[in-house]
């Protein structure tokens, strides 16, 4: 049962991390076909590590998930700290980004 969990919350934690790559891919292709993009360009330049340090993590728990009791629990928590991480820095992006409010 402890497995099942640990597997449900990596795999929602690489969906949020990759989530927040793809966001960060998007935004920084529309910067890059638009005149006076190069400050947004830069700004996602400065949040690839932070999404690429988030989906490894998740990538890391999921691969943890395999192991014994001991690692389905250190995968539950690099997990939830990595997916949190990620969401918390997506929220961030598009509230700097939102437009037509």
């Amino acid at each position: 049962m402890l497995n099942i969990i640990a597997v449900l919350v990596a795999v929602v934690a690489l969906l949020a991390a990759l989530g927040h790559a793809g966001y960060l891919a998007m935004l920084n292709s529309a910067a890059a076909k638009r005149a006076g993009g190069a400050p947004i360009a830069q700004y996602v330049r400065s949040r690839f590590p932070i999404a690429g340090v988030t989906t490894a993590g998740a990538l890391l728990a999921l691969i943890l998930t395999s192991g014994s009791g001991v690692a389905d629990v250190l995968a539950i928590l690099l997990a939830a700290g990595a997916g949190g991480t990620a969401v918390k820095a997506l929220e961030s992006t598009q509230k700097r980004y939102r437009t037509g409010e």
